[in-house]
């Protein structure tokens, strides 16, 4: 079989800028596969090596690193890009594999499947590893068995519900899958077997490098072992020879490790001695060696007729096969089932097995006649380019995301650190360690490697805005730890919005690198509105007189921009930071203008866009939803406008009701896409921000309402947070006290960056505020009962 230079690695982030035929780039990053890789020697391996490497010359953002399974104790010499081994029979290291894989935020694993390559009976060891992951699975079983024994079949059919899809490799391999194991026609995909693309060229342009020019060249190429039934090509030959003198066979490909471990090279040294008692030792050409593969090109191309003897009928793929058929070969082989398939419609020649005259009668005819041997050439070369590795790469990577598509429609549960539902929910304690670890004497850095701040990303107004905000608020909690923690914050966070405001353009600048140097002039709109909101806090709650001073003049510069905006978002969050500004100062003119102004423009844009089917203010779903109806409640309470008040409860009622699974947990929408108008919504990658905005949104309504309808969709918004969600994992980490980035369809995101993480704090505060709320009135009613 063919081997790649060891130099190569499996692993590949940096590769050469594509060119005007590039593929496009795919939503998917980063993928493993597991099977045997270079340079171990067997075809699983170079099928592998072959995949990893085309997949990341087809897609030049992708990484892709193997998990190659070692059947020796010292293993193999890897390219320097494999990051981790397999123990073939050690099913601790499967189990540690599944580990490396979710801590990693692979996307997606794709499975080579070949029962003999793990361990375990019938390889089940491989079901540990993938019971326990959280991404989706796409197989490529390079066997199928038609009469599998009980341990097999127990195998096949575990391997069958734990893959999101199977990839087979010919028309047969669906059939069987369908018919025997009663797998679904859908879950299955037909690829077939990758080859390395070669040219079309004659025969003779490669024999005098191997000293053969002027003979009639066969070739079977492929680990040696005794069902390769060479013996019977051998015996042939003395009927092929007498027509055709000049005929060198060759047979090409070292003996099979696992064989040559148990039996050195007996089956070799027998048709060696093969070919002395029948007289035709110097027609045979033995290659003792596992070759590169430009080595591989130039015996293929040296071949005149390419012979595959195997004695196995069972056969569902063969590499070799596919990859002279590729070369544009004259093919003649035994009726295993591959054979049949790949070498119908006359792109080669069939002969029963075990029958060496079947095989003499067939090489004869196709040296005859040249005109037929070219023609079954032609057919089998332009046949093959439908299976070169640039086109299998493609057809993998479309099922690849068919399979993440997938997944996110229907996620499934996975097992570590699953919630238990009959659990009742309960809020956890305040906790800033994870914001104190991202707070440096600048401020807020806005994320984290799981919980190491990022330094290269730097800090942005968004983050420190609800930073200053959350800290402020948090001086009502009564915990004293977490009081005086926040009060020694409160001052950081608001010196960087003063650092941010540009007074040149009366506009906030967002993103500041780690290098404290400004990204930008003017930030977005959005990052605006939320200074004035983390702003209008500090000066509506705050009992530091030195804060509210510093919070008010800052607010009173910025308010005027708020005005230019043109987006329904800044204006919400304006919107809400009026609203605490006006709780102290209510007399400030210039703030009650702008919100009326502000408040005419978000319930005239809803009244454009919504209709009974679509309650909303804009054409699309994207994010922090909430905020919208939010703001829109209480503008409606504080300027007691009813119909402000009653839109914002329709467009919430509404969202809610979405934003609800069969199951009753909330299912915020993705970010992947958003939710447009008469489009798809997306389900996936959910962001904390929209769980924290429905909660704060909810418990406006209840406020606003006295409905306990609010008060329990809040619950469900928060207790997404706990792990009431798709796929049952918490986002909370109570060991750091911060928050995971977002829901994907199979697992968390394991980095707790600031937005994440101050929309727990956030809506964690507000629950506690609310039950605080509810336990003071039910004792002010046990107190005037009595």
């Amino acid at each position: 079989m063919a081997k790649h230079a060891a130099t190569k690695s499996v692993w590949v982030g940096k590769k050469l800028e594509a060119g005007p035929d590039a593929v496009p780039r795919s939503p998917i990053q980063r993928v493993a596969v597991i099977g045997n890789y270079l340079p171990r020697q067997c075809g699983i391996a170079t099928f592998t090596t072959d995949l990893c490497e085309s997949l990341t010359s087809e897609y030049k953002d992708l990484a892709v690193f193997a998990l190659p399974v070692n059947d020796t104790e010292a293993g193999y010499a890897y390219p320097t890009g494999v990051r981790f081994e397999l123990a073939e029979q050690d099913l601790a290291s499967y189990r540690r594999a599944a580990d490396f894989f979710n801590l990693n935020n692979i996307d997606l694993v794709c499975l080579q499947h070949e029962y003999g390559i793990y361990g375990g009976p019938a390889g089940s060891h491989i079901l540990t590893l993938l019971r326990e992951l959280r991404m989706p699975v796409v197989t490529t079983l390079h066997t199928i068995l038609r009469e599998p024994e009980p341990d097999y079949r127990r195998v096949t059919d575990e391997l069958a519900r734990l893959s999101d899809r199977l990839i087979v490799m010919s028309k047969r391999g669906t059939e069987f899958l369908e018919e025997i194991y009663g797998v679904p026609r859908a879950k299955i995909d037909l690829i077939p077997h990758g080859i390395i693309d070669v040219p079309f060229v004659d025969p003779a342009f490669y024999k005098d490098h191997f000293n053969v020019e002027g003979k009639n060249v066969l070739l079977t190429f492929g680990l040696l072992s005794p069902n390769k039934g060479i013996e019977y090509a051998i015996q042939a030959l003395p009927e092929i020879c007498a027509r055709f003198p000049n005929t060198a066979y060759m047979v090409l490909g070292a003996t099979h490790p696992h064989l040559k471990r148990s039996e050195g090279e007996a089956y070799r040294e027998q048709l060696q001695q093969l070919t002395r008692e029948l007289g035709v030792e110097e027609n045979v050409i033995f290659h003792d060696r596992f070759v590169s593969v430009e080595e591989l090109v130039e015996f293929l191309g040296v071949a005149d007729i390419y012979v595959t003897p195997y004695l196995n009928p069972a056969q569902i793929t063969s590499g070799t096969l596919a990859f002279a058929v590729g070369a544009g070969k004259a093919v003649i082989s035994t009726p295993y089932w591959y054979a049949e398939e790949l070498l119908a419609d006359g792109r080669g020649r069939l002969v029963p097995f075990r029958d060496a005259a079947a095989i003499a009668h067939e090489i004869i005819d196709l040296l005859t006649n040249e005109t037929e041997r070219h023609a079954l050439r032609k057919r089998a070369y332009m046949y093959g380019r439908e299976m070169v590795w640039a086109m299998v790469a493609r057809r993998y990577m479309r099922q690849f995301e068919r399979a993440r598509e997938e997944r996110a429609r229907q996620p499934r549960a996975v097992f570590e650190e699953r919630v238990d539902e009959r659990r009742p929910p309960q809020l956890p304690p305040l906790d800033l360690r994870h914001l104190q670890t991202l707070t440096d004497d600048t401020g807020l850095i806005q994320h984290a490697v799981f919980t190491v701040p990022n330094y290269d990303e730097g800090y942005t107004t968004d983050d420190n805005a609800r930073a200053l905000a959350l800290t402020v608020l948090l001086e009502e909690a009564g915990d004293e730890d977490v009081v005086a923690a926040a009060r020694l914050l409160a001052p950081t966070y608001l010196a960087f919005l003063w650092h941010a405001f540009n007074t040149k353009t009366g506009r906030f600048r967002n993103f500041l690198g780690y290098d404290r140097c400004w990204s930008e002039q003017v930030g977005s709109e959005d990052s605006h509105g939320r200074a004035l909101w983390g702003l209008g806090t500090v000066a509506g709650h705050s009992n530091d007189s030195r804060l509210r001073g510093a919070a008010s003049r800052l607010f009173t510069l910025a308010l005027p921009g708020a005005l230019e905006t043109r987006a329904p978002r800044p204006w919400a969050y304006t919107l809400m930071g009026i609203h605490e500004y006006t709780r102290r100062f209510y007399g400030d003119r210039a703030a009650q203008t702008a919100r009326e102004v502000l408040a005419e423009r978000l319930l005239d844009t809803y009244g454009r866009h919504s209709s009974p089917d679509w309650p909303w203010f804009e054409d699309i779903l994207s994010y922090a939803n909430a905020k919208l109806p939010h703001a829109l409640l209480q503008c409606g309470r504080w300027m007691s406008r009813k119909e402000m008040t009653e839109a914002g409860l329709r467009a919430l009622g509404w969202l809610a009701d979405l934003q609800h699974s069969d199951e009753g947990h909330l299912v915020p929408i993705g970010n992947r896409g958003f939710y447009r108008r008469d489009g798809e919504r997306a389900r996936f990658d959910q962001q904390p921000i929209e769980a924290h905005a429905m909660v704060s949104a909810c418990l406006e309504a209840h406020r606003v309402t006295g409905d306990e309808r609010w008060r329990l969709e809040a619950h469900t918004a928060f207790d997404w947070f706990l792990g009431r969600n798709d796929v049952h994992l918490p986002l909370y980490d109570a060991a750091s006290g911060g928050c995971r980035d977002g829901l994907h369809p199979d697992r968390t995101n394991a980095n707790e960056g600031a937005e994440s993480t101050l929309a727990f704090l956030l809506a964690l505060l507000e629950m506690h505020q609310s039950e605080a709320a509810i336990k003071q009135d039910k004792e002010l009613t046990t107190v005037t009962v009595t």
